[in-house]
């Protein structure tokens, strides 16, 4: 017998809101005054999430039990082999000490660090995000500004924040596919209203960055690279977006920009060098001590891996016919008891829809593997023995052991959230608001990031509501589903599952609640900025909704 949510377990909407909201407060309260370390946060805010779920929702036991294990193993694949094999690559890199040639090639460009944070941080990082996505740009790019020698806080933060300007389009445009999927509003309609929204804050986070990194005098003192940076980033973006689709925007616009930047600074670099306090000032290289030849191969050798990464991550996703090959491993296993035996009703779906519970191991498919596979191809670019290969995975294994608890928990309660209707009563309590909900739509997008760290998933979650919510209002519906998905951007840097692979890529583990209290405030503000131009867009600029 199927088990139906109730989006409303206190008779009043109000007072379920407040409810609903206990377990999100408590992880706050966790991270932030508790200063917990961010397993046992996840752990017990689960324990509280599933006692409620029991409790005020009344979900029968063994639905929220399996509902929790079920989101536990999405932890662990495909995010956590994900985040394995990504932090392995950077890890061989050091092992095989071809770091210091990395580090060496882009103090060549660029000895400051506002910009090596940009190219790094920014426009790399949003390479990663539209080719791998999931951990991989905040494992990659925060071990590579580590590496380099940047404050592993900074590193790990910096890294957080650049990440919001790729999300909303992600892994080849999955977050907006899913939307049109999910509520039927054409594809491109969705892609060029994300992109009349995205670019604004693509265009802001480069000055934000170095602000962050330097205050306001040693900003100005890079701001023509801080333009470059952001207005080819944010008008690559807006021009993908709306003229080719929703699969390439991060894509084209990372190369542009970092092409973009390196050459501004082939002409120009900033009078003095930043570094930050108490840095040592690094010696230059001697170009004249070895060939150029020599260097460059020694150049190209070390920045091998990243280079098949991005290879085999295109070569993995961007076939057809590879895909379909590769699927022929997955094994679709539903879960017994739980799989259909939960019904979502109005307004959440326009009419009762069973919820699916059905595990995907896809061990060929999956974007972990193909990271897996650079790693193996790349024992033979670098030069490595088996035995130190074998090694460092280990040691690798060990450093994320504590992290992957996070990360199970953290999905097991994004799924009793989402299983038991906690999550959805969330949403409606913010689309009660009326004429004030185009200012709060994007903060749905937001609350769904922070408990799925997806933007997928959290398109899939409230795509529909934002549909309903806007013909009952009488705004477009393209503009509220689209602000879903870039309202749900600024979570990416809080979301519990991406600080866990922040510090673990940065060696912080233990530190996310200091990280957590880093990128709180720079997430609502990023929020908050897209609820202003949602707004905008819903009364005064309607001239911008395709």
């Amino acid at each position: 017998m199927q088990w139906a949510q109730n989006y409303n377990p206190m008779g009043n909407m109000a007072l379920s809101f407040a409810v609903a909201c206990i377990p999100l407060l408590f992880f706050f309260w966790c991270l932030a005054i508790k200063k917990m370390k961010g397993y046992l946060a996840g752990l017990l805010t689960v324990a509280v999430a599933v006692l409620e779920a029991i409790v005020v929702y009344h979900m029968p036991v063994h639905l929220a039990l399996e509902a929790t294990v079920l989101g536990g193993l999405q932890g662990l694949w495909p995010i956590g082999w994900i985040v394995v094999t990504a932090v392995f690559l950077y890890e061989l890199t050091v092992a095989s000490g071809k770091f210091q040639v990395i580090s060496d090639s882009i103090a060549s460009i660029t000895e400051d660090r506002r910009l090596q944070a940009l190219l790094i941080a920014f426009s790399f990082g949003a390479f990663l995000e539209g080719t791998a996505g999931y951990g991989t740009p905040v494992a990659i790019a925060g071990g590579l500004l580590a590496g380099l020698g940047f404050n592993p806080f900074y590193a790990a933060g910096l890294c957080l924040i650049a990440n919001t300007a790729p999300v909303a389009f992600g892994g080849v445009g999955i977050p907006i596919l899913t939307s049109a999927q999910v509520t039927g509003i054409d594809t491109l309609s969705l892609s060029q209203m994300v992109g009349r929204q995205v670019p604004f804050l693509s265009l802001f986070v480069p000055f934000w960055l170095v602000f962050i990194m330097s205050g306001w005098k040693r900003t100005l003192e890079v701001f023509p690279a801080i333009l470059v940076s952001g207005l080819s980033f944010a008008g690559t973006q807006y021009l993908t977006a709306n003229f080719l689709g929703p699969e390439l925007p991060d894509v084209t616009s990372a190369i542009v920009s970092m092409v973009s930047l390196v050459l501004l600074l082939k002409f120009w670099q900033p009078k003095t060098i930043f570094r930050f306090k108490g840095e040592k000032k690094q010696e230059s290289v001697d170009r004249d001590e070895r060939k150029p030849k020599q260097r460059l191969g020694q150049i190209v050798q070390a920045w091998s891996p990243f280079v098949l990464l991005v290879l085999v991550i295109c070569i993995w996703g961007g076939s057809e016919r590879i895909k379909a090959f590769l699927n022929q491993a997955t094994l679709l296993l539903p879960i017994p008891g739980l799989d259909q035996m939960i019904a979502q009703v109005k307004p959440i779906v326009t009419q009762a829809t069973p919820y699916g519970a059905v595990y995907k191991f896809d061990g060929l498919a999956a974007t972990g593997t193909a990271i897996l596979v650079t790693c193996i191809l790349s024992k033979f670019l670098i030069g490595i023995s088996w035995k130190k290969w074998g090694a460092t995975f280990g040691l690798t294994i060990k450093k994320l052991a504590l992290p992957l608890v996070m990360i199970v928990s953290v999905l097991g309660f994004a799924y009793i959230e989402n299983y038991s209707g906690m999550s959805a009563t969330l949403g409606l309590g913010l689309a009660s608001t009326g004429v004030v909900f185009p200012f709060l739509a994007p903060f749905i997008g937001w609350i769904g990031v922070f408990l799925t760290g997806s933007d997928t998933s959290s398109n899939a979650l409230f795509s529909n509501l934002q549909k309903v919510s806007a013909n009952q209002i009488g705004v477009d519906p393209t503009l509220l589903v689209a602000a879903n998905s870039t309202g749900g951007v600024a979570a990416k840097m809080i979301s519990p599952q991406s600080i866990a692979v922040a510090t673990a890529a940065t060696g912080l583990v233990g530190k996310e609640g200091s990280l957590f209290r880093f990128t709180i405030l720079h997430s609502l503000l990023f929020v908050a900025i897209t609820g202003v131009i949602t707004f905008l867009q819903a009364y005064v600029l309607q001239w911008m909704i395709p």
